[in-house]
C-alpha cells in the first residue's frame, strides 16, 4: 500500500502534475485508488467510453490500436486521461506486459477536483496542450 506522502512525490513525477504545489497534489493523491494487473489484464479497452485514469506507479503496458501494438508505457506515464476528460470512447487498449500497479482516479472525482481548483485545471490544460504540439509536428521533428 502506497501512503499519502509516496503518492505525492510520485505524483511530483508525472507530467501531468509536475507543476502543481504539494497541497493541490495531497488532494489528488487522496481520491487515487492503488489498483494492480497481472499480465495479460487489460486496463482499457478501444471503444470504450472511459470513466478513469492511471498512473503507472510500477509495471509496463502495451498501447494497442485495431490489435496492434503502437507504443510501451512505463512508470511516472499516465494513460486514459484523453478519454476521462472528452468522455469519447477509448481510442486504444491498453494491456498489462509486466505485473502493473498503479494509481487510478475517477472522472467523476477528477472533475470535482478540476472544478474545486484552478491550479490543478492549468496544470492539466498545460501539459495537454504540450502533447498537442508535440502530436503536431511531422514525424521527423518529433525525434
Amino acid at each position: 500500500m502506497i501512503s499519502t506522502l509516496e503518492r505525492v512525490l510520485f505524483l511530483k513525477s508525472i507530467d501531468l502534475f509536475r507543476e502543481m504545489p504539494s497541497e493541490e497534489l495531497v488532494r489528488v493523491a487522496q481520491i487515487a485508488t492503488e489498483v494492480t494487473f497481472e499480465p495479460p489484464a487489460l486496463l482499457m479497452r478501444e471503444g470504450e467510453i472511459g470513466d478513469s485514469l492511471y498512473l503507472l506507479v510500477a509495471g509496463r503496458v502495451a498501447v494497442e490500436k485495431n490489435g496492434v501494438r503502437v507504443a510501451e508505457i512505463a512508470r511516472k506515464e499516465c494513460v486514459g486521461e484523453m478519454a476521462m476528460l472528452d468522455s469519447e470512447p477509448r481510442s486504444a487498449t491498453v494491456r498489462a506486459l509486466e505485473p502493473v500497479t498503479a494509481l487510478c482516479i475517477s472522472r467523476d472525482d477528477f472533475c470535482a477536483l478540476l472544478d474545486e481548483s484552478g491550479e490543478i485545471a492549468r496544470g492539466v490544460i498545460k501539459v495537454l496542450t504540450r502533447r498537442l504540439r508535440v502530436q503536431g509536428r511531422p514525424a521527423a521533428a518529433r525525434s
